[in-house]
């Protein structure tokens, strides 16, 4: 295995750049949620790597133990709450350990598995996203001297977003099962907190919840599906 976490101590943090040397593999489906992630490492001096599922997830740390693993909790091939248990026992343990979702109730059980921390979606403020990595962090691992929070935004790839939804139209385009529909409510609630799209995410939770309820589920996927396809088409016309 090659240890990335040893390899980062070459490059110091400093107070503008407070996660410089760090490595961050992000577990997360979503392109546009992870372009998010992407700029604030590029801003806070991180290396980021993606995995898009579990088993991508598991591959990767075959080879390499990056200094922090941020898992989303709803993944294609399953919960990622089951990959945190597992980095959660792995001896040695990363360095930092954090969870994300768009949906509040996932944070209790990422703490249950053994995250470190949280991150609700829409991860978009750089001062929060760096203050959750670096509160974990040793102290020979913190930039020394005075750090101002940053309260910066950042603003992901438009392109990113559209992929998205082009994942999700093939999705919905073919048969969907239960599982299926607990995935895509989940996937698109995320995305669109991140997009700040209400009538999307609106859309996902009435599904969710339509799916909890145990009622048929064909009206609510067909106005989701619809709801997709329109912010493709939206994405042709730009």
């Amino acid at each position: 295995m090659i240890d990335t976490d040893a390899l980062d101590h070459i490059n110091r943090p400093t107070v503008t750049r407070p996660l410089l040397g760090l490595t961050i593999l992000a577990v997360e489906d979503s392109r546009y949620a992870c372009d998010a992630l992407r700029l604030m490492c590029l801003h806070s001096g991180a290396r980021l790597r993606r995995a898009d599922c579990l088993k991508s997830a598991r591959r990767h740390l075959q080879v390499y133990r990056p200094s922090a693993v941020i898992v989303d909790m709803g993944l294609p091939d399953g919960n990622g709450a089951d990959l945190i248990h597992e980095l959660t026992d792995g001896t040695p343990r990363v360095s930092v350990l954090l969870a994300t979702s768009g949906d509040s109730f996932a944070e209790d059980i990422a703490y249950a598995a053994g995250a470190d921390g949280f991150l609700a979606k829409p991860i978009a403020n750089l001062g929060v996203f760096q203050n959750a990595i670096l509160q974990h962090l040793p102290d020979d691992r913190q930039p020394c001297g005075l750090r101002s929070v940053r309260n910066d935004t950042v603003e992901p790839d438009p392109v990113a977003f559209r992929e998205d939804m082009a994942h999700m139209a093939e999705i919905l385009g073919g048969p969907v099962d239960d599982r299926m529909v607990d995935y895509v409510a989940l996937f698109l609630r995320g995305v669109a907190r991140t997009a700040e799209d209400d009538a999307l995410e609106t859309a996902a939770s009435e599904l969710a919840d339509a799916r909890a309820k145990g009622v048929p589920l064909r009206g609510q996927v067909t106005r989701l599906a619809g709801l997709v396809d329109a912010r493709l088409q939206d994405a042709v016309a730009l």
